[in-house]
């Protein structure tokens, strides 16, 4: 066997003066303990007894994790010397302790493994020990010699065991605990557990709340090292995977004081979208916190999502039901081992002396007293007789890690079975070289075990010493006389990865609609996440508003200019294309204006033309007649332009007609205003007629006052051709559902209006002379229409300006600019056509007599006023 006292451990010499008087002390204390002979002796802890108050070690006896555990031990040790394929010649024996489920007594208790050790280096150096005093140490009969442990329960526990083991180089293989921090080969590399560590389970755990879609969650650990591991783990875990965020982490405090339980839950409802709660806990703990949660009338608001310290057992719920319903628990993989219910339920004060805490098992069983001599019993309490059978006078359900106390010993046995056919080949019993078992040698056998365990499932350790992950998982439902019995369901198991049946899920008030644990509430369409600093979790919605849309989960975009979102912003799509079409109601009252006046304007035109010899055509000025009336024709035709499509054509024809129809009609009407001024003014100077009077000389002035639009128009067509856009800014309403884009010609309102200044130049020019020309003679009869004519215009041009600028803005902008700017242009030149031509219209065709020329002539005018010029008459008759 190789000696402790290597280069990689401490010097042990200089540790044994304590250490034996430690070893006295737990001798003391481990007088209560179940011996069995054999030629090689197992350790083995289990909590018989629960934690002690008030000062003392130990205290309730625990049924099903103390004394079932140890007695699946010592029916493991009954089969494997009954079996002579194993270990064939030797026997095993064994030393059972009592944790009494604290670390410091286990402590204490565990030093008794080590005694025969510590005993025989002391022997080998007398001098080396010494008790207080000088006295020197008491002899005793050389104590077994233990070659390997099982145990321990709780990790807190391995854990300080495994720290004294490791120095004496014992073996040591835990059935319960489960601390990740025990896989740490380089601290515990004596220490093997054939449960697999909370690192699995904190994985099995995450894969759960992942599956069940909760991303905020909190965790409740009992003080320790199972508790703090598991909730470590469980973070790491779900840090790293992501999707999982940790609202709170409470520790329940190793001592407990009054109210403490009521504190952890006023702290879990600080968060309360936190309902899923991973509890690394004890089952007191468990109980009390339940019991907490109903104190505080919050039954069926938290989800536990329990370790395996919960699992499926009854003790931590035992009428606490209803709290926890629902309650999702994780427990290594097991399966009940019908051997040991036969040896077990068969065990009677009789047959089962070896066991010394069976007798206080018996009376906690059955609820009754033993009578043992020197002591006075209670009159009020049953007397046990003795033929009580465990399963027919008391409930009985096999304590849960009962199959992993069964392989861990047989585990050991194998090991052992293995070394001693490497070491005494061919032999039958032990051999000198197996008689000082190398505990090293046997951690290697003991990690290359593999064998199908009590549950036929394999058994086998990893390098660190774990076993691998296998889990059943649970939900503890209320009873259902249509859905089952209710307790705890399977529901699903886990190994390496998730297998869960969510439809075989119940919830508190009988739903199967998986309760929420989420910090947000997902976000609907076509709004963003704002997260919230710090809790990757935890965010606001934000609408995507107005032009944006969703383009992820975090980001909102503006649609492209040429479209808009969808109805719930998750999209864009085209902008749809209005324009004014010749259906629409905007585009009626216009084209009914232009249509009478284009017919009206081919009426006078038609009647000028067969008339064109009479006296009032001649008196009319026919030349500059024709050339207005031309240019009233086009202010009527401009409105088919500015209702058809767009296009490169129609806007072409819009730039160059719209503004010379009225800069025709002006020039003409200029012109005419013009000559009559000119000749009053003259004739009141002198007899001589004035120059430029004559038709030619009209037409002229008017097709260069003319000229002046039509040059401008084509430098501004040669410089920027026509062409059709689509403006969708000018009806991109507020509301995208509104939002339209305008199909128009390239043409902004102010070069529209350019298009149209010249000719309102010549309007407002023209008016000003018919103002100087209101005061001429009666046989100049066509002044004063034309006066009333700039009049009219004039105040028609003064509405449309405020009409059309103020709508700038409107979502119908497109309808009442051009509506106003038609009917404006349609109203002027129907107001030039009725003041000036259809008068004479109306003579020529309903009144011919009147349309004979008056040669009586006053003699004033015929000495103040010259001669019209040849071909034209002043005077028209009457």
């Amino acid at each position: 066997m190789a000696r402790p006292g290597s280069a990689r451990e401490p010097p042990l010499l200089a540790l044994l003066p304590p250490l034996l008087v430690l070893v006295q002390a737990g001798a003391a204390g481990a007088a209560g303990s179940v011996r069995l002979a054999g030629g090689l002796t197992l350790g083995g802890l289990f909590p018989v007894h629960a934690r002690g108050a008030a000062g003392r070690a130990c205290g309730q006896l625990k049924k099903e994790q103390g004394v079932h555990r140890l007695e699946a031990m010592l029916y493991a040790l009954d089969r494997v010397n009954a079996d002579p394929a194993l270990l064939p010649g030797v026997r095993l024996g064994a030393r059972l302790l009592d944790t009494c489920s604290r670390d410091t007594y286990a402590l204490e208790q565990a030093l008794t493994f080590v005694q025969a050790l510590i005993q025989g280096r002391g022997d080998g150096d007398e001098g080396a020990v010494r008790c207080p005093g000088g006295v020197p140490p008491l002899r005793a009969a050389p104590p077994e010699r233990v070659v390997a442990v099982v145990g321990a329960s709780a990790s807190s526990v391995s854990i300080m065991v495994a720290n004294v083991l490791r120095l004496f180089a014992i073996p040591q293989i835990s059935y319960a605990s489960t601390a990740p921090e025990l896989s740490d080969s380089t601290r515990y590399d004596f220490f093997s557990r054939v449960v697999p560590p909370d690192s699995y389970q904190a994985q099995a755990m995450v894969d759960i709340v992942r599956a069940l879609g909760w991303n905020y969650v909190s965790t409740l650990a009992s003080e320790g090292n199972y508790g703090e591991s598991g909730v470590e783990a469980f973070v790491q875990i779900s840090r790293e995977a992501g999707g999982v965020c940790i609202a709170q982490s409470i520790k329940i405090p190793r001592e407990p004081k009054p109210g403490e339980f009521n504190k952890v839950i006023k702290r879990l409802m600080e968060t309360p979208n936190a309902r899923g709660i991973i509890i690394f806990a004890n089952e007191d703990d468990i109980r009390r916190v339940l019991e907490a949660a109903r104190q505080a009338n919050l039954t069926g608001h938290f989800l536990w999502v329990g370790s395996d310290s919960w699992g499926a057992k009854t003790s931590p719920i035992l009428n606490l039901e209803d709290v926890a319903v629902g309650a999702i628990t994780i427990l290594p993989k097991r399966a009940s081992i019908d051997g040991f219910d036969q040896y077990f339920m068969t065990r009677s004060l009789e047959n089962n002396r070896r066991n010394i805490w069976f007798a206080e098992f018996w009376e906690e069983n059955f609820n009754c007293k033993l009578i043992s001599s020197g002591t006075q019993s209670d009159d009020s309490a049953r007397k046990c007789t003795g033929e009580e059978r465990i399963g027919r006078d008391s409930t009985y359900e096999q304590e849960g890690k009962v199959q992993f106390v069964i392989d861990a010993v047989y585990a050991i046995a194998h090991a052992l079975h293995s070394m001693h056919q490497a070491l005494c080949p061919g032999l039958t019993g032990l051999c000198p070289a197996m008689e000082t078992t190398d505990g090293r040698m046997l951690l290697q056998y003991i990690r290359a075990v593999r064998f199908n365990g009590s549950a036929g499932t394999p058994v086998m350790f990893n390098e660190n010493g774990d076993a691998p992950g296998r889990y059943d998982i649970f939900q503890y439902q209320a009873a259902n006389g249509s859905a089952g019995s209710g307790g705890y369901q399977a529901v699903g198991q886990w190994a390496e990865t998730l297998r869960l049946d969510v439809e075989a899920l119940q919830w508190s008030g009988d739903t199967r609609e998986v309760p929420g644990s989420q910090c947000s509430l997902p976000c609907g369409p076509g709004e963003r996440k704002k997260m919230v600093k710090g809790v990757p979790c935890c965010w606001h919605c934000e609408a995507c508003d107005g032009y944006r849309f969703q383009v992820d989960e975090f980001t909102c975009e503006a649609c492209p200019g040429d479209m808009r979102p969808t109805r719930n912003h998750t999209g864009c799509r085209p902008t749809p294309i209005v324009r004014l079409t010749w259906s629409s109601p905007w585009a009626a009252p216009p084209l009914l204006l232009a249509v009478l006046g284009s017919m009206a304007t081919t009426t006078v035109v038609a009647t000028f033309v067969r008339h064109n010899d009479t006296p009032i055509v001649r008196a009319s000025g026919r030349e500059l007649s024709y050339v207005l009336l031309t240019g009233i024709f086009l202010i009527y035709a401009i409105t088919f332009l500015m209702v058809a499509e767009p296009g490169a054509a129609v806007c072409a024809g819009r730039r160059l007609f719209l503004g010379l129809g009225t800069t025709l009609s002006y020039s003409a009407l200029l012109t005419k205003t013009n000559r009559i001024y000119r000749i009053f003014e003259q004739g009141k100077r002198s007899v001589t007629p004035p120059p430029f009077i004559s038709p030619t000389s009209q037409l002229v002035i008017t097709f260069s006052l003319t000229s002046v639009q039509v040059v401008g128009v084509m430098a501004w067509l040669g410089a920027q051709p026509p062409h059709s856009v689509i403006d969708y800014e000018e009806q991109r309403t507020v509301d995208p559902e509104q939002a339209r884009g305008v199909l128009k010609c390239d043409m902004s309102d102010l070069s529209l209006i350019g298009c149209l200044g010249y000719s309102l130049l010549l309007m407002v020019t023209c008016t000003v002379y018919a103002i100087k020309a209101r005061g001429v003679p009666e046989t100049f009869n066509e002044a004063k229409p034309i006066g009333f004519t700039m009049y009219t215009t004039c105040i028609i041009w003064l509405a449309f300006v405020p009409i059309f600028f103020g709508t700038a803005q409107s979502a119908e902008k497109i309808y009442i600019q051009t509506t106003t700017l038609t009917v404006s242009l349609s109203l002027s030149a129907s107001v030039s056509l009725g003041m000036l031509y259809v008068p004479k219209t109306y003579v020529i065709l309903f009144h011919p007599e009147q349309n004979v020329q008056k040669r009586k002539r006053s003699l004033k005018a015929t000495s103040t006023v010259a001669a019209p010029p040849k071909g034209e008459d002043t005077e028209a008759p009457k």
